[in-house]
């Protein structure tokens, strides 16, 4: 059986421990819930006040003296280094939801032949509606592939796209890019991978793995804040020949000539459209300095330390009180999250936020449990489960 001081050891032993106080978490709370919202890095507020202090003092000068002008590619290389991107082919800009568009959009133009759509039958919901969006517009049919079966089954050659999750948001269950990659191209399509629930805690190699595109949010485990800018990333071999549909100014190649005509910027700039918030933008520049040292392999062997005492707790402790695993029992099968059913998980997840333990929950019955491992300690899962247990026991 675990002790609470066997965790209190692997604190003592943990290479990423010293990441912690640059987090400010309020006392008292065990925050689990890095998987939605990320804990708010200490060095945000002075950013914040940079930037508001930018805009009082250079007014418009500020696009260029202040560089406000190039922070969507500077901030895009900054996530490229965490994602496994080489600079030049990541943007930071807008939302998931309209950087999916822009990149199934793109996706498909260069599949003119090919008639299906590939995705999830439940992947996150604003990746179905967005797959359904350009389906429609484009004429295309929506295949979907349940999360339980491989998408290389369903591959053939009229898919022209394959737009997938790399964690599922419910269940924790972990894609493998490299290997479904492969089997996207050896079917002749191309691959939009989505990765809001991974970027930051799973080693992701989209350069060296051959993916087409990618998206994802940064306001989870990147920490960028609430509605934090999300980001894109185009393939270097395939930039030249992408044409997305929301062609705006900032994607022209000389904005500032204010011509008629449409002509594309020469790399991955194309894929701007508008005007993009640099105050949100300046406090993502300054949470992703936290990852400027980290070493993700180290980030996932420490999130899977915390899932497998977690899992392991829970079976220790919990046992006959009503929770199933949801979410894969194999580590390397499970991203940086754990989900367990219960049939009162409401009430369930109200008591446990009154008692200081901030998991979520997703109807009908999911409990959610998100580690974010530069703030959650070994020590946190041990007292978590302990408030989970006792709630469970009244």
């Amino acid at each position: 059986m675990l002790t609470r001081d066997d965790l209190m050891t692997l604190d003592g032993e943990d290479p990423l421990a010293q990441y912690r106080a640059r987090f400010d978490i309020p006392d008292g709370l065990i925050y689990l819930d890095g998987n939605s919202l990320g804990a708010q890095p200490k060095s945000v507020p002075a950013a914040a006040g940079v930037v508001l202090d930018e805009w009082q003092s250079q007014l418009i000068g500020g696009w260029r003296q202040a560089g406000w002008w190039e922070l969507p590619l500077a901030v895009g290389d900054k996530i490229g280094r965490i994602i496994g991107a080489a600079p030049g082919q990541v943007l930071a800009c807008d939302t998931t939801s309209i950087n999916l568009y822009k990149t199934i959009s793109a996706a498909v133009a260069l599949r003119p032949d090919r008639s299906v759509i590939l995705t999830e039958e439940i992947g996150f919901p604003t990746d179905q509606y967005i797959v359904d969006s350009v389906a429609e517009r484009t004429g295309r049919t929506v295949r979907s592939v349940p999360r339980d079966e491989s998408p290389a089954d369903y591959l053939d050659d009229s898919v022209s796209v394959a737009v997938l999750g790399q964690v599922d948001f419910r269940t924790a269950a972990l894609l493998d890019i490299p290997t479904t990659t492969a089997a996207v191209h050896d079917a002749g399509a191309l691959v939009v991978w989505d990765l809001s629930h991974s970027a930051g805690v799973v080693p992701i190699a989209l350069d060296a793995d051959g993916a087409d595109f990618a998206v994802g949010c940064t306001y989870k485990y990147l920490n960028g804040g609430p509605g934090a800018p999300a980001y894109l990333y185009v393939n270097q071999r395939i930039l030249s020949e992408t044409v997305q549909p929301l062609q705006g100014w900032l994607g022209h190649a000389e904005p500032f000539l204010m011509a008629n005509e449409y002509q594309p910027a020469p790399g991955v700039r194309r894929f701007l459209t508008g005007t993009q918030p640099i105050v949100a933008m300046r406090v993502l520049d300054a949470s992703l300095d936290v990852y400027a040292d980290v070493d993700v392999a180290e980030v996932r062997a420490k999130s899977t330390r915390l899932t497998e005492m977690f899992i392991r707790l829970v079976d220790e402790r919990c046992t006959g009180m009503g929770l199933d695993l949801l979410s894969p029992r194999p580590a390397e099968s499970r991203g940086s999250q754990v989900s367990l059913r219960h049939p009162e998980a409401v009430a369930v997840y109200d008591r446990l936020v009154a008692n200081g333990v901030r998991g979520d929950f997703r109807s009908p019955d999911i409990l959610r449990f998100g580690f974010a491992p530069l703030y959650v300690s070994y020590a946190d899962v041990w007292d978590a489960v302990e408030v989970l247990q006792s709630v469970l026991a009244r």
